[in-house]
């Protein structure tokens, strides 16, 4: 039994193009090795389900990924767990497509959704639409917040969130780029920055590997979770599919610098103020909802 301040977070790190068949199977998988290891949660790559080669994700039917879904939200109710997962499908009739990132509880049932807003590359922005709310959720007490891949470059996606009182960032990705890029990425330090060292929060990021259908692009694979001074807690490499597993003590994650932010300056308090109450509002509604 974990003591009332820690949860155990595993991380799944997956390929980006392959069938969604294959994808589920490796999905139904990584939940059983989470489950096993005793986490009360495991994040996902970004569109895990459907995979983020639109050459592919184009042809899918709406049942397909529907049914897929389903699988996984009866897996974590077997495994008694939280699972987040992604894909990419249309929703309310638009024809343009939404990059979700769905919250399941140990039930089954999925409490929460959100869009990824910043939207990446010439395919995703051309079958793609934004989402429009910031995400913020509760797991066994805690509040949490997502964003997906390309929006952990701005910061004031997960930064008002921890305002609002998440200790948790969970960062589903896809870091997508031709070989030469990525591997620019990896020598630089840049594939995925650390949110903690100024938020003062846990930063748990699910990241892809392999290459698409033509072996053009690759992905960077390096999964990691990170306590909110920035120190790795556990890390995944470049090239496997795997899981990682850490323990989080949620005391550390005392939103310090996020919090000092909307302190101060005076001038900016109400502004802050009037946006928290804005992000709790619609915390709740679909994720591509109108303002």
């Amino acid at each position: 039994m974990n003591p009332p301040n820690l949860l155990q977070v595993s991380v799944s790190q997956l390929h980006w193009a392959q069938p969604i068949a294959r994808n589920l199977r490796r999905t139904l998988e990584h939940i059983k090795v989470a489950a096993q290891e005793g986490s009360d949660i495991i994040l996902f790559p970004e569109a895990n389900l459907t995979g983020y080669d639109f050459s592919y994700l184009l042809t899918l039917e709406p049942a397909e990924v529907e049914a897929a879904l389903n699988q996984v939200q009866e897996a974590a109710r077997q495994a008694g767990l939280y699972v987040i997962c992604g894909t990419i499908q249309r929703r309310s009739g638009n024809e343009r497509f939404l990059n979700l990132a769905h919250v399941i509880d140990p039930r089954g049932e999925i409490i929460h959704e959100y869009a990824k807003i910043q939207l990446a590359g010439e395919d995703e922005q051309e079958h793609c639409r934004p989402g429009n709310k910031l995400s913020l959720f509760e797991i066994k007490g805690f509040l949490a917040t997502i964003v997906i891949c390309r929006d952990g470059r701005h910061p004031e996606l997960y930064r008002l969130p921890a305002i609002a009182g998440a200790q948790i960032l969970f960062h589903p990705a896809c870091s997508t780029d031709t070989i030469q890029a990525v591997a620019w990425k990896r020598a630089a330090g840049r594939a995925t920055l650390p949110a903690g060292p100024t938020t003062g929060i846990f930063h748990c990021c699910a990241n892809t590997v392999g290459q698409d259908y033509q072996g053009r692009q690759t992905s960077s694979g390096g999964s990691f979770i990170k306590h909110p001074t920035g120190l790795s807690l556990a890390e995944a490499d470049w090239h496997s599919e795997t899981v990682i597993t850490a323990r989080l003590d949620l005391n550390a994650a005392d939103r310090r610098y996020a919090l000092a932010s909307a302190r101060h300056p005076d001038f900016l308090r109400p502004y802050w103020e009037q946006i928290i109450r804005d992000l709790h509002r619609r915390k709740d509604e679909p994720p591509a909802c109108p303002p």
